[in-house]
């Protein structure tokens, strides 16, 4: 890259300037939902939204929390790589975990209603000594996430800005840290949704501007046309014809496979998705996750289609230079190739896109990590009997603490060497071998304490192994560039999940536990401090009726299922078997699926949330209007004791 295409003010103004603004804003709506909502502070509250979150709001938390530094610059760079199969294994490959996590979602609400995080349940279940080895992994896991998005989105705003990378890692969490500290679980929703929102707009800005009003490209045909002479001036190998147009790409299916493998370990054994399963309402969870999953689908699909394939064509028309195997691997394809299309605006597009990825994904990693640190950590180890202002007070003091710490570390991985492309790869190494012990842990009552330790640690270890014995065998030497082949990589992920399920599920069916979930029913339990009693939200009973909730576990494991099996089977396999290479109409037949997706995802998660919280947005402003007016704000109480908003109140007289 010749010289960043924007000035330093433009880097120091988005990381501190939207930082601020965020922080500031966010920091008020807090206060307006105390004020006009009735949502005071408490420590549950902080951690868990009183479990009352709608099915809207949860889809695009879990869009924003799935959409990291690396699903915007990582899909772009195997897009740019392997063709149109890298964004497709990509968006497919860390779709699935969302859907099949629906079920672990509902679990939660049947065997674990109360809990703060999955580790509880853990501990509940088994003991202290298998709640420390999962602990590790999951705090492990929180890590791993975190630096990747610090990576990411430092080594894009340095690229676009020449701001120092450094000073990035440090910089980027810190509005995230203000708002986390002053709103909690139910600031992080909320930033969630704009961040969503503005990434969906600027997405579909991308999509017009390549395939509608670009002077390069301005076609899907016309794509076509320089993706076919790419291929020949510089075919992908092992492509069928060295064609960007194919899913025949054998590289591009191992890279899915990696996907798939380490995604589950993302997401099964990262506290922030067990947060948004809890704090959702009982009736939503599996459709806010099964929604969530198929908007975001969208992301990487759309985008990667969009601007990792422009890259190639763009190079191809000699209008952009052909970017290093560094600045691939660190993901600037997506920066390299917005600027290229649209100059300075393109850049500026990018920067606002990966600043929203970076800071909404970090607020959910820094209040998952905030939980774990705050109920299993200070409450199970340090004072067990710790309620209200002291729990809310050690939790502010770990979402510094944790944001500092990544700061730290993202900047020793700057300095050696390991970027967001590696980064990415090995992450289901290291997580991954606990996500079946975790899934057994709610959803089998065989498992044993031992099954799920022995599962968990063997398949690190033989990940471990398998990885870097692949690296010598294949190299002949274990250095950064062998162990971030792909071959390596697949051989430790496969070993990593395959080996902890094998021996979890074996281990337990040799002499089998009979655990009755009541256990979890019953010694979890929602901190009942006089905050929360004073300020409880008043259920409806419905919401946790077992018929109810039976119906949505079936309903979860049949629609997740087909949804897994049409992804990365049905959908893919047939077009890797018969080694077919698109034709012009049907590759315009693909862009116009990933359009077409992309518009439904951005009505689901931008729209959908608004209209499902109507009430408690005309609530808010009803409540302003009031002050302005130097109105006295009343709570009336309905029939059943359950306070009234404002805009209810209008609603009755009315």
């Amino acid at each position: 890259m010749a010289g960043p295409p924007l000035e330093q003010g433009v880097g120091w103004g988005i990381v501190l300037g939207f930082g601020a603004f965020f922080a500031i804003v966010m920091s008020l709506l807090t206060l307006a939902q105390k004020r006009y909502l009735q949502e005071h502070q408490t420590s549950e509250m902080f951690m868990t939204a009183h479990r009352s979150v709608k099915t809207g709001l949860v889809a695009s938390a879990v869009v924003s929390s799935w959409t990291w530094a690396a699903t915007l610059l990582q899909s772009s760079s195997v897009a740019y790589k392997y063709g149109v199969s890298g964004p497709f294994w990509y968006a497919s490959g860390a779709t699935i975990q969302v859907l099949l996590f629906a079920i672990l979602a509902v679990e939660v609400k049947r065997k674990a209603p109360n809990a703060h995080t999955f580790l509880e349940i853990v501990n509940a279940r088994y003991g202290k000594a298998t709640h420390i080895i999962f602990l590790i992994f999951g705090m492990l896991t929180n890590v791993i996430v975190t630096a990747m998005l610090l990576l990411g989105g430092s080594a894009v705003v340095n690229a676009l800005t020449g701001v120092n990378t450094i000073a990035c890692c440090f910089l980027l969490p810190l509005g995230v840290l203000v708002y986390t500290l002053f709103g909690g679980l139910k600031a992080t929703f909320l930033t969630d949704y704009v961040h969503t929102s503005v990434i969906y707009i600027i997405i579909l800005s991308f999509l017009f501007t390549v395939y509608a009003s670009s002077d390069v490209i301005g076609s899907p045909g016309k794509m076509y046309d320089l993706l076919l002479d790419a291929s020949i001036k510089n075919p992908v190998v092992d492509n069928e014809q060295g064609s960007y147009v194919t899913m025949a790409s054998l590289q591009g299916i191992i890279f899915g496979i990696i996907n798939i493998v380490g995604n589950f370990g993302t997401v099964f054994v990262d506290n922030a998705y067990w947060q948004r399963a809890i704090a959702a309402r009982p009736s939503s969870t599996v459709k806010a996750y099964l929604i969530g999953g198929l908007s975001w689908f969208s992301i990487p699909f759309t985008l990667a289609t969009t601007m990792g394939i422009a890259g190639v064509a763009l190079v191809g028309a000699g209008v952009m230079e052909p970017p290093t195997d560094h600045e691939v691997s660190a993901g600037l394809v997506l920066p390299l190739a917005a600027t290229a299309l649209l100059g300075k605006a393109g850049a500026f597009a990018v920067m606002v896109l990966v600043f929203m990825a970076v800071t909404s994904a970090a607020s959910a990693e820094l209040i998952a990590v905030s939980s774990i640190y705050t109920y299993d950590i200070y409450r199970t180890y340090i004072h067990s009997g710790a309620l209200g202002k002291q729990v809310i007070r050690q939790s502010h003091a770990s979402v510094i603490f944790f944001g500092l710490l990544m700061g730290a570390l993202a900047t020793i991985l700057n300095y050696i060497g390991v970027d967001l492309g590696y980064m990415y790869l090995l992450m289901g190494i290291i997580s991954s071998p606990a996500v079946i012990p975790v899934a057994y842990t709610l959803v089998w009552k065989k498992q044993t304490a031992v099954a799920a330790v022995a599962g968990a640690l063997l398949g690190l270890i033989c990940g471990i192994i398998a990885w870097l014995v692949a690296a010598q065998k294949l190299f002949g030497e274990i250095t950064l560039k062998s162990t971030g082949d792909n071959y390596p990589m697949l051989a430790g992920n496969l070993s990593s999940l395959i080996i902890s399920g094998l021996v979890a599920t074996i281990v337990s069916l040799i002499k089998p536990a009979n655990f009755d979930f009541d256990i979890t029913r019953q010694k979890l339990e929602i901190l009942t401090d006089d905050e929360v009693v004073e300020n409880a939200v008043h259920e409806d009973p419905m919401e946790k009726d077992p018929v109810r909730l039976t119906k949505a576990f079936n309903f979860a494991i049949i629609s997740s299922v087909a949804l897994t099996i049409i992804l990365i089977i049905i959908w893919p396999l047939p077009m890797y078997g018969t080694r077919y290479v698109f034709s012009r109409p049907f590759f315009t037949f693909w862009v116009a699926i990933s359009m077409i997706w992309a518009i439904i995802a951005t009505i689901a998660c931008t729209i959908y949330p608004v209209v499902e919280s109507r009430r408690s947005i005309t609530a808010v402003i009803v409540g302003i209007i009031r002050d302005i007016r130097g109105q006295r704000i009343t709570h009336e109480k309905k029939t059943d004791g359950i306070d009234k908003s404002p805009s209810e109140i209008i609603e009755d007289k009315a």
